[in-house]
């Protein structure tokens, strides 16, 4: 038997010890949980509620809402949109479809400079509005 004596911790000194342990563990699990909702300008890290197509819908307006104004410089503002309009990932196929042939036309108008290409850019935006309303100028 060892000689040395031990101290027993009181049960209430135990019980503030844990209790104080687990208020720690609840803040520090807050304030985690509110570092990671932090909003950011990436839709991808966005809380988006809704289905699958509103999200599709959202950040395709997104997109189309950056850039240039479309009505001072139509070239500028196609040509800013064709490469982010081709990274989207959308889950229906024809949403997908409609997006890839408004890039396209975009494309196509900003080669032209500005004329040309018109009437494929307003079929195709009006393709795109069919399914997402209000989503391309």
């Amino acid at each position: 038997m060892s000689r040395i004596p031990h101290q027993r911790t009181p049960p209430a000194r135990l019980a503030a010890g844990r209790a104080l342990t687990a208020v720690s563990a609840a803040l520090l699990a807050t304030a985690i949980a509110a570092c990671g909702s932090s909003s950011s300008s990436h839709p991808a890290t966005s809380v988006i509620l809704g289905t699958t197509i509103q999200q599709d819908c959202t950040a395709i307006g997104d997109v189309l809402s950056d850039g240039p104004d479309p009505d001072a410089d139509s070239a500028g503002y196609a040509q800013a949109q064709v490469l982010p309009l081709r990274q989207l990932k959308i889950g229906d196929a024809t949403l997908q479809h409609d997006v890839l042939t408004l890039a396209g036309a975009y494309q196509a108008l900003s080669a032209a400079g500005g004329t040309g290409a018109a009437a494929a850019v307003t079929k195709a935006e009006k393709a795109v509005n069919s399914i997402c309303p209000q989503a391309a100028p």
